[in-house]
């Protein structure tokens, strides 16, 4: 066919083709761009995640244990210094391209430091020698200068400190000591001369440097009474080498940092590999010590299932589209029935309308196809592939032609006296149900292929999706024309009409579009629901309550104090024991039974917390029981230690023999009550514990007991207030005979269920759901409309004849606008309630495979259909009525009264 023509075909048709234009170019757009957008949150969300990490999970630690050489040895520092660059050329490429800084430390064992400079009062100071790379240039001098080769000329160790050091000692450049090195009875074994040449101050404390343990940057507090302070103090090379030669044992380390802004997802599995194979290239003489593998491997578990979320949404979206395009030719089709039959009487071959069809599709589809690639090639990122805008470009040129071709095989005349046969119709149907139904078997029975998309996943949901709308198809005419028997003994026609129009007017094509679209977007939302609320859940569980306080142990009026803090509505007491064995009887007889963690709590005070919380937490009835430890306290018990107590022949029901636990010095019968899977103040990931109810001891008990912990409940509590609170508490119980031993003790740990819900919700992969479930929601419900739409305009012809034909025998607008409204609203209802029942019971479906408990710290999503989706379907429903009922009036008016009839049936 001619060129000009073709053109001239385009240009009269405009409307036509620019449908399928656009929808060709947001399929190719959609092909483009959604992978490159998710390649950059994904690298986005990857660099964020890792570098929130704390230092032990981002750091590659090689270190060799303190060894002492001969005193012939002086250059041990600058030996060892070279393994620097060895070590990391040793490793697996994938983790060498990661690095980004690289430090070398030689540091000796701590030694006493003396001096007329040191204050008795200051307590035992022992200071390690430190030499290595990267210091000199993260510190500034405050006072007098760096170490030059190590050594004065009176032969003295030059060291420096940090200010913080110097200031809390009271040191200055030019003090003078000895550093001798004790055995455990604290006599000297060898000593040596040092003096402080300088004082430094780091430039930026946070500055990976100085994540070296001991820190230079503060004295280490003393492990227990009479224990030293631990300091470290920088020198030069020779300054380590010099106490080597002396004798002293010194150590090795060589750290390397994980670079977050040299990460790829793409190659996430091949650095984990290679982290996993870094044992095998380390050095025989030192020791590997990393955490880098722990937080890849759950970036990664977390990327797979959002990657696979993504695929599904995106099948749903692109089966939309094809299913849109495929309504867009046949509707163009069927509009030009009358020159494709004119075509074919006048001898043209099946040949010739393809080639007129081509040729007119040549002449927008694939410009539509470039542009939609080169509109997706501007977002940020990488990952496109042009190979399948190109496949989608040649299916969406060849759609037209084939309709035309399948509109110009059929007879003219009446359009309902032809159609597909009801068992080739039959035989469709019953296939497709099949094919979802044994997709779905065996995708529950197999779980997922290895891989970044799994086939089987991607196409059960479109195959369920299109068999609920068949489905829908067959039922819904059935209670029509039940209604419309009963409307048609009723007075006026408008509902008979109405009725008997929509239980025969069922459009097979667009209806299974709208139940596709509205289905993808149904899925987003309860999924995304169902991630919020195991979020809740979790956070939930690691803090029951508002505020969590962890310590050692507190005053047991801690409680008090803490409820008197403003806001706090609610408290309670906790006590843990990490690790308890039980015994036998009171006096101590050990039992078979290993070590499980004991809880005691106030079951009451913990529930009152829940409630003023807003906390969904169960306090059974025996943790709320009042004892005194007389008789046997009735305990939840995990079902491993439930099991190993029955063995054991202890903690009956009834309390016949109870087991013993030994709490704080108290020794408290246990009888079992329940046996509970989980308990919110257990912790994560124990499996053997008990739970008891608080006891109220008598006044001549052994111990009095001592809180370990607090459950607070109260709105705009300052956490900062609440620790300063808590290590009082702490400090008070700590203080033994007028010596303050607090801070030898762990702080307290506050923790708030907002912030720990936080951090679930911004972990690395978040943008990326938030992208996939927004793509897929406004996605899902623009096609939806656009479905709904062309559903209402390929039967527009039909009803386009009856109006004409009922308003030239005296039908009034009004009961237009009501036979509209009659007819269309089943086709909506169904179409958009067939596809939100189905999105909505998706998840139930693919939640075992899709690996959602990545979102939520390990805890299982249970989706449901929540009251915001049925208020969201209703809008919808709503919304696409009115869309509908908007877009056949303006179709009729456009046509004008009468105008059909005058123009016959193919207008």
């Amino acid at each position: 066919m001619s060129l000009p023509g073709a053109a001239r075909r385009v240009r009269a048709y405009g409307g036509q083709f620019l449908l399928l234009a656009v929808l060709t170019l947001v399929t190719a757009l959609l092909i483009t761009g959604v992978p490159r957008v998710a390649d950059r949150l994904t690298g986005q969300g990857l660099t964020e995640y890792v570098a929130g990490q704390p230092v032990a999970r981002r750091d590659l630690t090689y270190s060799t244990a303190p060894t002492a050489f001969p005193p012939s040895t002086r250059t041990a520092v600058t030996g060892n210094a070279a393994e620097l660059a060895g070590i990391e050329e040793a490793m697996p490429a994938e983790v060498r391209d990661s690095i980004g800084q690289r430090w070398y430390v030689a540091q000796t064992v701590p030694g006493r430091l003396r001096g007329p400079a040191l204050a008795p009062e200051k307590g035992l100071i022992d200071v390690h020698l430190r030499a290595g790379t990267g210091i000199k240039e993260a510190a500034t001098l405050v006072d007098g200068r760096w170490p030059g080769n190590g050594i004065t000329q009176a032969g003295a160790i030059e060291v420096t400190l940090a200010e913080t050091i110097a200031g809390t000692l009271g040191l200055a450049a030019g003090d003078r000591f000895r550093l001798s090195l004790l055995d455990p009875d604290d006599n000297v074994l060898k000593s040596r001369p040092v003096e402080l040449v300088g004082v430094w101050r780091p430039n930026d404390p946070a500055d990976g440097v100085w994540d070296t343990l001991p820190s230079m940057l503060k004295l280490t507090p003393p492990e227990g009474d009479g224990d030293p302070f631990v300091g470290v103090a920088y020198t030069a090379d020779g300054g380590v080498d010099e106490a080597v030669a002396t004798g002293w044992p010194v150590s090795f380390g060589w750290r390397y940092r994980i670079a977050p802004d040299r990460l790829e997802p793409g190659r996430l599995d091949a650095l984990i590999a290679g982290v996993d194979g870094l044992e095998r290239s380390r050095p025989a003489v030192a020791t590997l010590s990393q955490g880098v593998d722990i937080p890849l491997r759950r970036f990664a578990d977390s990327l797979a299932a959002a990657r696979t979320l993504l695929a599904v949404i995106a099948a749903g979206l692109l089966a939309t589209l094809a299913g849109l395009t495929l309504l867009a030719a046949r509707l163009a089709a069927r509009r030009r029935r009358a020159e494709f039959h004119l075509i074919r009487a006048r001898g043209g071959s099946t040949g010739a309308v393809l080639r007129r069809g081509l040729a007119e599709s040549l002449l927008v589809l694939p410009a539509a196809a470039g542009i939609g690639w080169l509109l997706g090639g501007l977002l940020p990122g990488t990952g496109a592939s042009w190979r399948w805008v190109v496949i989608a470009g040649l299916l969406a040129t060849l759609l037209p032609p084939l309709a035309a071709l399948a509109v110009g095989r059929r007879a003219g005349g009446r359009s309902d006296l032809g159609g597909r046969s009801p068992a080739v119709r039959l035989t469709v149907e019953v296939a497709v149900l099949g094919l979802a139904v044994l997709g779905a078997f065996l995708l529950r029975r197999r779980g997922l292929t290895a891989g970044s998309v799994d086939p089987l996943l991607v196409s059960v949901p479109v195959l369920l999706a299109i068999a609920a709308a068949l489905l829908a198809l067959r039922a819904y005419p059935w209670p029509l024309r039940l209604v419309s028997r009963v409307a048609a003994r009723a007075r006026g026609s408008v509902a008979f009409l109405g009725t008997a129009r929509a239980g025969r007017a069922a459009s097979t094509g667009p209806l299974v579009v709208v139940v596709l679209a509205v289905a993808t977007a149904a899925f987003c939302g309860v999924v995304a629901t169902g991630i919020e609320t195991g979020r809740d859940t979790a956070a939930a569980q690691a803090v029951p309550g508002d505020l969590l306080v962890r310590g050692e142990r507190f005053t047991p009026d801690t409680a008090e104090k803490l409820a008197g803090l403003p806001g706090v509505r609610a408290v309670a007491p906790l006590l843990t024991v990490p690790a308890e064995r039980p015994y036998a009887d009171r006096a101590g007889r050990p039992a078979l039974v290993t070590e499980m963690r004991v809880v005691l709590v106030d079951g009451e005070r913990f529930a009152e917390v829940a409630r003023q919380a807003g906390v969904p937490v169960d306090v059974p009835g025996p943790v709320r029981a009042r004892a005194d430890g007389s008789t046997p306290l009735p305990a939840l018990v995990s079902p491993a230690v439930a099991e190993e107590l029955a063995d054991a022949g202890l903690a009956d029901a009834q309390g016949d023999r109870p087991a013993w636990l030994d709490v704080q010095g108290n020794r408290l019968p246990v009888r079992t009550a329940a046996t509970v899977d989980e308990f919110s103040l257990v912790g994560e990931g124990v499996r053997r514990f008990v739970v008891l109810p608080w006891p109220a001891l008598p006044a001549d008990a052994p111990h009095q007991l001592a809180p370990t912990g607090f459950v607070l409940a109260g709105s705009g509590v300052d956490a900062a207030e609440v620790d300063r609170v808590a290590r009082e508490g702490q400090r008070r119980y700590l203080r033994i005979g007028g010596v303050d031993t607090g801070d030898k003790a762990r702080a307290p740990e506050v923790t708030t269920r907002s912030a720990v819900r936080a951090d679930l919700g911004g972990t690395g992969v978040n943008g990326l759901l938030v992208f996939g479930f927004a793509l897929g929601a406004g996605g899902g419900a623009v096609l939806g409309l656009l479905g709904l739409a062309l559903a209402v305009l390929a039967g527009a012809r039909s009803r386009g004849q009856v109006l004409s034909r009922l308003r030239t025998m005296g039908l009034s607008r009004r009961q237009w606008r009501g036979l509209l409204m009659v007819e269309l609203t089943p086709l909506v209802l169904v179409s958009v309630l067939t596809g939100a029942v189905v999105g909505a019971l998706l998840p139930l479906l693919l939640t075992p495979v899709l690996g959602l408990p990545a979102f939520t710290g390990g805890v299982d999503v249970r989706p449901g259909f929540e009251p915001g989706l049925v208020a969201g379907v209703s809008v919808l429903a709503m919304l696409a009525l009115g869309f509908a009922i908007t877009v056949e009036a303006v179709n009729n008016r456009r046509l004008r009264l009468g105008e059909v009839l005058r123009l016959g049936e193919e207008s």
